[in-house]
């Protein structure tokens, strides 16, 4: 089954990101280092890839050619039943759930082609589109679209990748035709796109992904970071170089300096990176981004003969408009890799998951990361993390972590083993799922949180770019400051967060209503659009109902 792909007009374009609304409520926020909530004691599938839909539902796959899962089939993908104990055929075994946040209930998907190390992005109209894996899912694509009836499923399409996609990186890009851009690859040095603009179109030559690549430690530039610049183009971070890239004209725009030190950010090096939020005050126009964590020089090389380097404990930010280009760096408060970078409805980064030690790969790390720090980009370079409360599970290779539309972050996963392993092992495979609540959650906030959130459309189906719409809510209590904030939920995995990106919008008009009862008064907002797809890329909004800070 073939995707639909929808052509909006240029000012018309859907909802500006797949994203929901968040308000940012400041008061004073003393004490508490957040909680640990554990949700499922399994959720069957090791949570190796996580993505929230627009129905408040989360997907989770992790690989189907090594054997059987968590979570046991009474019936094989074309109907003959599992009997006995089939431990031997891994098709008796689901490789993707979705998951119900309403109900904490997990529903067993169909995954046709091994997804193993693959990439995603959501397009305008909430279909996650899937490409890439291990073996006979290497140039394979793949689309769900959320429903709301439990009768979704993944669907294969006919078309296939032009290379193969083995630990490559998806973006959206800017334009009216959902076109998705999918970079590199296990020894693949190309990009291309999805759909393609006519049969024959073939993947592009990239010759930085060859000038990256590190043979002896699997590469060091796989899973690249890739970020949308304000002007339309590519910023592409691979081991420890970058470059600005004009992917229209298949062209090097700006070669970036080396961000300083050795070692690796990207797979299996396993660093993290983020876009610091863009705001309305410069319209948008400065970017800024974070790169955090990875491997030490020769990681890959010492832990295959079992040993552990302690992995990177700097991040660097670089402003990659404007033409004075300098990283920034500063030090975490310990080593990490293999972690999770989320930007919170706050504007604060959370980093969660991940080891202090060794790199990428089955069994190749060890020292969990159990303690998340958490990042305030707007303090001085010296006063920016803190540690938050720790997990009591350790999440190492194969976890993921994503937002919930409550404010709360989703953390599951972790597999270091080539197979599901439960017993005799250091760090045994989890199928335990957990929330993050952050400070900003507990009970003694909840008058601050903004009730009946609803968003009325300029058009009635469609926000504009650049002009003005409305956001109603009920609010009990009176914040210091409010804040309007649009995040777009990213496809992650291997700690990348693949479209990641968070606006702050102006407000251009507040009426406030006397409250009535006790759900508060009622708010009226007329907030401006962000100006472009090249700041917010076309989407469908989530549901809002739980949306709170």
């Amino acid at each position: 089954m073939e995707h639909n792909h929808k052509n909006f007009p240029t000012k018309f374009l859907a909802f500006l990101t797949t994203s929901s609304f968040l308000l940012r409520l400041t008061t004073a926020l003393i004490g508490s280092q957040g909680e640990w909530q554990l949700l499922r004691n399994s959720t069957g599938v090791v949570a190796m890839h996580m993505a929230l839909t627009y129905q408040d539902t989360v997907l989770m796959f992790d690989q189907t050619g090594f054997g059987p899962s968590g979570y046991r089939l009474s019936k094989r993908l074309h109907g003959t039943r599992c009997l006995g104990n089939p431990v031997s055929d891994a098709r008796c075994y689901a490789h993707s759930v979705e998951y119900h946040i309403s109900t904490n209930t997990v529903r067993p998907l169909r995954m046709v082609s091994d997804p193993f190390c693959s990439s995603g992005t959501f397009l305008s109209n909430g279909t996650l589109l899937e490409t890439g894996g291990y073996a006979n899912g290497y140039r394979r694509i793949r689309y769900f679209h959320p429903c709301n009836d439990g009768t979704c499923d993944w669907k294969l399409s006919r078309a296939k990748l032009s290379d193969d996609r083995w630990y490559a990186s998806n973006l959206l890009l800017p334009g009216e035709n959902d076109r998705v851009i999918v970079v590199g690859g296990q020894r693949v040095f190309s990009y291309e796109f999805v759909p393609k603009l006519f049969p024959a179109e073939k993947a592009f030559s990239l010759p930085f992904l060859r000038q990256t690549y590190n043979k002896t430690e699997r590469g060091n530039n796989l899973y690249p970071f890739l970020h949308l610049s304000s002007d339309g183009r590519l910023f592409i971070f691979a081991n420890r170089d970058s470059i600005l890239f004009d992917y229209r004209r298949n062209t090097v725009v700006k070669t970036f300096p080396r961000m300083p030190g050795n070692g690796s950010r990207n797979y299996p090096g396993s660093g993290s990176s983020v876009i610091l939020p863009l705001t309305h005050r410069d319209r948008f126009q400065k970017v800024e981004v974070m790169v955090c964590g990875g491997g030490a020089e020769g990681a890959q090389t010492a832990a295959r003969a079992g040993r552990f380097l302690d992995g990177l404990r700097t991040c660097g930010r670089m402003v990659i408009t404007g033409n004075k280009h300098t990283w920034s760096m500063e030090n975490m408060p310990h080593p990490r890799l293999l972690m999770d970078m989320i930007i919170l409805p706050t504007g604060n980064i959370l980093f969660v998951n991940g080891a202090t030690r060794g790199s990428g790969g089955w069994n190749n790390a060890d020292q969990p990361a159990q303690r998340p720090f958490l990042y305030n980009p707007r303090k001085p370079v010296g006063k920016r993390f803190s540690t938050l409360k720790p997990t009591k599970i350790a999440r190492m290779y194969h976890s993921s972590a994503i937002l919930l539309p409550d404010g709360r972050v989703l953390v599951g996963g972790s597999n270091p083993h080539q197979r599901y392993t439960y017993r005799n092992v250091t760090y045994p495979t989890e199928l335990r799922l957990q929330a993050f609540a952050p400070q900003y959650t507990d009970k003694r906030f909840s008058r601050m949180r903004p009730r009946n959130v609803s968003v009325e459309d300029s058009d009635g189906v469609n926000v504009k770019y650049g002009q003005g719409f409305l956001v109603t809510f009920r609010l009990a209590g009176r914040p210091d400051v409010l804040e309007f904030n649009m995040y777009a939920p990213p496809f992650t995995t291997h700690s990348v967060a693949m479209n990641q990106r968070m606006l702050k919008l102006r407000s251009m008009r507040m009426v406030r209503e006397a409250p009535h009862g006790g759900s508060g008064g009622k708010v009226t907002v007329m907030l401006e659009a962000p100006p472009s797809p090249n700041v917010a890329p076309p989407g469908i909004s989530l549901k809002l109902t739980a949306s709170f800070v």
